[in-house]
């Protein structure tokens, strides 16, 4: 039995990746990559265990950061997370896979609602936000980056009242980017730390 129960998840090839740009790190054009990959017939849904090893295609990731007067949302990952490779590091990031269950594969509102979904299933916050898209990561050094490209969006949260709703998120509350950058970093996942030296040159 597939340890990810027969989960669909959202790929490109990795083609359409390479006929946009391909690079290691981090762009700050993700709306392009998003809407090439929004076209007809690029993107389809996959089983996710076929495509966590297959690096001809990319999974695409919602990765949502939560900022608030400065700071930034940080938690652990625990033990109860799906992605053993994850465990016990820090994560910026909340999101994850776009599934069958948020709509068509060529919409925009598909990948909003897989990104809207995933928020709700990890964290609640009050008051209200506003949001962009703020950058793309790749980083093909590693398993997991391999098969994966995060989409980032940057929230900022009239208030910093946040509550995790998995057991996975552990330690939930937000850091200041001296911290992240500084006494911190060597736990950030990867795809974190990309993120902490970008929002270095542009502060949250």
């Amino acid at each position: 039995m597939s340890r990810y129960n027969g989960e669909q998840v959202l790929v490109v090839p990795r083609e359409a990746f390479e006929s946009v740009g391909a690079f290691n790190g981090v762009r700050l054009n993700p709306q392009d990559y998003l809407a090439a990959f929004l076209q007809p017939g690029v993107a389809r849904y996959m089983d996710r265990e076929l495509a966590e090893q297959s690096p001809e295609f990319k999974q695409l990731i919602t990765y949502a950061i939560f900022c608030h007067q400065g700071r930034i949302l940080a938690y652990a990952r625990t033990s109860k997370g799906g992605e053993s490779r994850l465990h016990n590091k820090m994560s910026l990031g909340i999101g994850g896979h776009i599934n069958p269950i948020d709509g068509l594969t060529d919409s925009i509102s598909t990948y909003l609602a897989g990104m809207e979904r995933e928020i709700r299933e990890e964290i609640t916050f009050t008051g209200s936000a506003t949001q962009e898209l703020f950058a793309i990561i790749n980083d093909d050094t590693n398993e997991v980056g391999s098969v994966h490209l995060g989409f980032v969006h940057r929230f900022e949260l009239q208030d910093d009242q946040v509550a995790p709703n998995e057991k996975a998120l552990a330690d939930l509350a937000f850091r200041t980017l001296d911290e992240l950058a500084g006494p911190l970093y060597e736990r950030l996942e990867t795809w974190s730390a990309i993120c902490v030296d970008s929002l270095k040159n542009t502060r949250c």
